[in-house]
């Protein structure tokens, strides 16, 4: 746990290396060379981790972690836990979040299939819709249909797959499509993130920014990233207003520096624009001024399985 070891153990390069599954999906990467397998082939997931029976996963909805810390002025400065022997205040608590599964029917045993495939991804909270496919045809005409499903199954596979060996010349495609909660933010971007084993034996990791809200005004930069989306959130009153973002991205990538001869996954990561926490409604609710360290503001996110790729 990142947070639970501040200031106890002053950090080092690779102290929480094995802390966070995107480290975990590079490592199955080296583990399949030396070995033949992967055992790191996980699809996403998330879940509350609430222990009070509680299912809320909103910001503006959350009853804590534990009862001894459910909505009242000051949990948000009170001894929530103890890991590893430090304290975590209520205020390092955070409201999160929901699995999403495509099933092909809406039965058991359908989505026990469903996440035995891996088909599946996992949000902080909101109900965004995300669809991730890999392939090696598709184009950029196929983010404009409006059943990006269809193109998908028909041309690729979905998230949680495995791409087949790329022919001569062929790099993969990417069809990645999301739109936001009805009850959340707008979106800010879509970013693909690949991780890879470089010819040295040595793993890589990459964040790409594939589609954004705003693009009129909002020019990527020659290293490809963004300026930010902007803020709209009003602390006085814990609202923000959908001015900015935009409620649905789709679009086709291509990897740009793909290598045939290196084992490589990539997921798709969707953000929203930033909206309050459960700190800032805390604090107008209960009027109360917390400390400059507590965070107001959060950018709330969904993220899919990953698409291996094994030459």
């Amino acid at each position: 746990m990142d947070r639970g070891n501040l200031n106890i153990i002053p950090k080092k390069p690779g102290m929480i290396e094995h802390e966070y599954l995107r480290q975990a999906l590079k490592e199955g990467l080296k583990v399949e060379q030396q070995l033949g397998a992967n055992p790191f082939k996980y699809g996403m997931a998330g879940g509350t981790d609430t222990h009070n029976s509680l299912t809320a996963a909103e910001e503006d909805n959350f009853f804590a972690k534990f009862v001894s810390a459910e909505p009242r002025p000051d949990r948000w400065n009170e001894d929530a836990m103890k890991f590893n022997g430090r304290v975590i205040k209520g205020w390092e608590m955070t409201a999160a979040g929901y699995t999403a599964v495509w099933a092909m029917e809406n039965t058991r045993a359908a989505i026990w299939d469903a996440m035995k495939r891996r088909e599946t991804y996992a949000t902080s909270g909101p109900r965004m819709t995300v669809r991730f496919f890999g392939g090696y045809d598709f184009v950029p005409l196929d983010a404009t249909s409006r059943s990006p499903a269809i193109m998908g199954y028909t041309k690729g596979i979905p998230m949680g797959g495995d791409l087949k060996k790329a022919a001569a010349g062929k790099a993969p495609t990417f069809l990645v499509a999301a739109a936001k909660d009805p009850l959340s933010g707008n979106l800010d971007r879509i970013q693909i993130i690949k991780g890879w084993l470089d010819a040295s034996g040595k793993l890589q990791e990459k964040i790409f920014n594939v589609a954004w809200s705003d693009a009129e005004r909002r020019k990527a930069q020659a290293d490809g990233k963004l300026p930010p989306v902007g803020n709209t959130v009003d602390l006085n009153t814990a609202t923000w207003t959908n001015t900015i973002g935009d409620p649905e991205l789709m679009t086709v990538w291509k990897d740009p520096e793909f290598d045939p001869a290196l084992e490589a996954f990539y997921y798709a990561r969707v953000l929203e624009i930033p909206t309050p926490r459960w700190t800032a409604y805390d604090a107008v609710y209960f009027k109360v001024k917390m400390d400059a360290k507590v965070p107001m503001i959060t950018q709330e996110r969904a993220f899919t399985s990953p698409i291996w790729y094994t030459p």
